[in-house]
């Protein structure tokens, strides 16, 4: 199957952007009042120095429009001035129009007295009448990159309104830009937060921003309990928001140093690049270029940690977290990323239409439920060397691969038991792991004909759950499976809520017991059909992990590369220790890179394993035929060799 990677194009070339939002350390978002020429060139210098070619700005709302029909000439002379200097540095920038919303504050100008941003027809007005004017002023300047329209809009304008209210807006001022000249790309500069990426309603509808805008642009800065799941936090995100095939840009990512010693801040940059990259990602702008000396000044008198995300500190002097955008700049210009794309896989793991649709008389909870479940079962995905394709149920699940991974899924569209029937009599191994859901509403699966499509019988009790009394569940192998021998013992730990913590009784009825659990009940059973197979696992194991401290790898990781051998899944390369992670990238010569992630806090050596004909060498052409060394947290990027890298078909 295809994982998309999608790229913004302008005059039909692809353009990758690598850089940083942008306030100058003059004044944050006074910048403007404060502005220093000399200053901001210098603050470019060393962003370019280290590789860096873009810069996302904000127009100050308040300043730039002090009155509902005036715009500050000031302010747009200092802008000009702005965009000159990204031109004399060979950069360019993306202009934020409604801002707004910033690190912690929102700013209005004085003339809104209250309005509704989105459903007052005045104000909406004026906001589409500023973007014009900005878009008249600058869209012909060679530095204008693209256009955003706000600064995480669901804070400044609230999170409760309706969608088509909302993509209303949204087409207003996506109008006003294509209207004034902007002909650059375009988006919204809303975060990405909405139903289809988070499982929660903020009005802002990818399935309707997808039909207007150039590219997705999340905002992520994970909270977390597990350090593995923080660093491909970022990443499932863009893997979610790049389901609707457009380019996906990282707009926002980073840390303050109040949050992080330097190593370790490092250390997450590297993650968040690399596994972002290897989620479809083709632009990258850090949160933000500098610190700031200003301690007196809103918003970092009430959110002084706010004083410290920049990528150089508020000298000027570059911070760790720039070396490591530097030595990514210089890894995407070795391997050509531009021309590049992500290799096609043999795995697809299935987003349940309860994520992105809101259907009527449905626990609108359950998808926070799902995007954390799934989050986590693309992390063990990753740690087994499988790469998986995202398949939204709600689009029909289409395509060709050999392992459908449906992971703890309480519910399915009734139709959707028919096509994973086909989909495994014509030779894919379909996985389910069962799940009860995390409330008492309509506690128990709802997966049309359970029985019969797994082969088994279930022995549940109206309205009661089977609870896991045990702290652990381990699971024992009665033959051999994939790469697991007959005796192998996977152990789980067990977790969750009163509903959720709970496993499926079942007998076989059909299908084949091939793990039994602690007291000897079937855990994982398998029922041929067709040229395929239906494995169904009868705990939620991904929903334990994904609301268990500190978890990962677990023994997931283990089942899922089993399951990747049971279905023929090729996979060009992957190694054993649990806590490195591979992938694939192509480039159009046919070139093919192989990418090493170490999550290990500690130097590890691996011996990587290649499918049959291929082996591995250096960007520069050494062969490499003895074990890989990863320092802490590292990152390798080989070439592939061989007569045998083929991608699996589209």
């Amino acid at each position: 199957m295809r994982r998309s990677t999608a790229k913004i194009t302008v005059g039909g070339e692809p353009v990758i952007w690598l850089g940083a939002n942008f306030w100058s350390r003059t004044g944050g978002p006074l910048m403007w009042r404060n502005y220093d020429g000399e200053t901001i060139a210098a603050e470019l210098r060393v962003l370019a120095e280290h590789g860096l070619t873009v810069t996302r700005s904000f127009f100050y709302w308040p300043d730039f429009m002090p009155a509902p029909d005036t715009i500050d000439e000031t302010m747009t002379a200092r802008f000009a001035d702005f965009l000159d200097r990204h031109t004399a540095r060979g950069m360019s920038t993306i202009p934020t129009f409604l801002v707004g919303h910033m690190s912690g504050d929102n700013w209005d100008p004085g003339w809104r007295a209250g309005r509704d941003l989105y459903a007052d027809v005045w104000m909406v007005g004026r906001q589409a009448w500023f973007a014009g004017e900005m878009v008249r002023r600058f869209a012909g300047h060679p530095a204008v990159a693209g256009w955003l329209v706000s600064n995480e809009m669901p804070l400044y304008g609230g999170m409760t309104t309706a969608p088509e209210v909302v993509a209303a807006w949204a087409q207003i001022m996506r109008d006003a830009v294509r209207a004034a000249g902007g002909h650059q790309p375009f988006s919204l500069g809303d975060g990405a937060w909405g139903l289809e990426v988070t499982g929660e309603e903020n009005g802002f509808r990818l399935a309707d921003i997808a039909k207007l805008v150039d590219f997705i642009g999340p905002h992520w800065y994970p909270m977390g309990s597990d350090r593995i799941r923080e660093h491909y936090a970022a990443a499932w995100k863009c893997e979610l928001a790049g389901t609707f095939g457009l380019p996906v840009v990282l707009e926002e990512f980073g840390l303050s140093s109040d949050h992080a010693s330097d190593a370790n801040a490092a250390h997450y940059y590297r993650q968040v690049l690399a596994n972002s990259l290897l989620a479809g990602v083709t632009g990258w702008i850090a949160w933000n270029n500098t610190d700031f000396d200003l301690p007196g000044q809103d918003p970092y008198r009430h959110h002084p940690f706010e004083l410290h995300f920049g990528l150089t500190d508020a000298g000027g002097s570059p911070k760790p977290q720039l070396a490591e955008m530097s030595a990514f700049a210089r890894t995407l210009r070795d391997v050509g990323i531009g021309r590049c794309e992500r290799a096609g896989t043999d795995a697809a793991m299935v987003v349940p239409a309860y994520l992105d649709t809101r259907y009527p008389f449905t626990d609108p909870g359950h998808g926070r439920y799902l995007e954390q479940t799934l989050g986590q079962a693309y992390v063990s995905a990753r740690l087994a060397g499988l790469p998986v394709a995202l398949a939204r149920e709600s689009a029909g699940l289409a395509g060709d691969a050999r392992l459908w991974l449906l992971p703890a899924a309480k519910q399915l569209l009734a139709p959707t038991a028919g096509r994973l029937r086909q989909l495994a009599d014509g030779g894919a191994c379909v996985y389910l792991s069962y799940s009860a859901g995390p409330t008492d509403w309509h506690r128990g699966p709802s997966i049309a004909g359970l029985n019969s499509l797994f082969g088994v019988q279930h022995d549940l009790y109206y309205g009661l759950v089977d609870p896991i009394e045990d702290t652990e569940v381990t699971f024992t192998f009665g033959r051999d499976f994939g790469t697991l021998a007959a005796g192998t013992r996977l152990t789980f730990r067990a977790a969750g809520n009163e509903h959720s913590r709970s496993f499926l009784p079942v007998r076989p009825d059909g299908a084949e017991v091939i793990a039994t659990d602690g007291h000897g009940r079937p855990a994982l059973l398998l029922r041929r059909t067709g040229a395929g197979s239906l494995i169904l696992c009868t705990y939620p194991i991904e929903h334990m992990a994904a609301v268990t401290p500190h978890v990962n790898p677990d023994a997931t990781v283990r089942l899922y590369d089993a399951l990747a051998t049971h279905a023929g899944a090729r996979r060009e390369i992957t190694v054993e220790d649990p806590r490195v992670a591979t992938d694939v990238i192509v480039r159009d010569d046919g070139a093919r890179f192989a990418w090493l992630v170490s999550h290990a806090s500690e130097p590890v050596t691996v011996k990587p394993a290649t499918a049959a004909g291929l082996g591995l060498a250096t960007l520069d052409g050494s062969p490499v035929s003895a074990g890989v060394t990863m320092g802490p947290f590292g990152i390798s990027v080989f070439r592939i060799t061989g007569t045998g890298a083929a991608d699996p078909a589209p």
